[in-house]
């Protein structure tokens, strides 16, 4: 187990569509899960894309914390950490929300981002079983966000108003934005 150097927005690996995996039950597919899981709760992130640690491959790991679950509208339940190998996402609407999202490649900076607010997602897991799950709120943005590591999409290109992108800090500092008066997200 390891803590790697996580890829800051401006290296040309975050830019560039990663590989889908071959063998998911690789050895070295497990233990690169390891180190991308250290690697995340060192960061103290909600998730991480193995490009965003130099590694071009289609994996991704996630987590939802009961408090955010419920912070953002839901349950409360969240989702245990979760491992993705060559994730395929299909929207089951048409509907968008804008969100928070941060980002451990810009670190400091936050921005409004319009994501689906349902989808499905088909992946492998590390004994090479292939599952699908549903997702809304939170969770489905969490997905989506780190899914988009993986062909080469940071947050800020989805942003549609710029003047909602910043730096966390002067962001919650001004407290409710004029849009919503809605409080400003943790970074993911």
């Amino acid at each position: 187990m390891a803590i790697l150097k996580i890829a800051r927005m401006g290296h040309p690996i975050l830019r560039a569509v990663a590989a889908p995996i071959d063998d998911p039950t690789a050895p070295e597919i497990a233990v690169l899960a390891e180190d991308m899981i250290d690697t995340m709760h060192d960061a103290s992130g909600t998730g991480l894309a193995a490009p965003q640690i130099h590694m071009p491959m289609r994996m991704v790991i996630f987590t939802v914390y009961p408090e955010r679950d419920r912070s953002e509208g839901g349950e409360g339940t969240g989702v245990p950490l979760t491992v993705l190998i060559n994730p395929e996402i299909e929207p089951l609407s048409d509907e968008k929300e804008l969100g928070w999202e941060g980002c451990l490649s810009i670190p400091g900076m936050m921005g409004e981002v319009p994501r689906f607010t349902h989808i499905r997602y088909w992946a492998y897991d590390l004994d090479g079983q292939r599952f699908e799950q549903e997702a809304t709120g939170f969770h489905a943005r969490v997905v989506q966000h780190e899914c988009d590591h993986l062909d080469g999409i940071l947050y800020p290109y989805r942003i549609e108003d710029m003047s909602r992108f910043g730096f966390s800090e002067e962001l919650t500092r001004r407290g409710p934005q004029t849009r919503s008066d809605e409080n400003l997200g943790e970074d993911q």
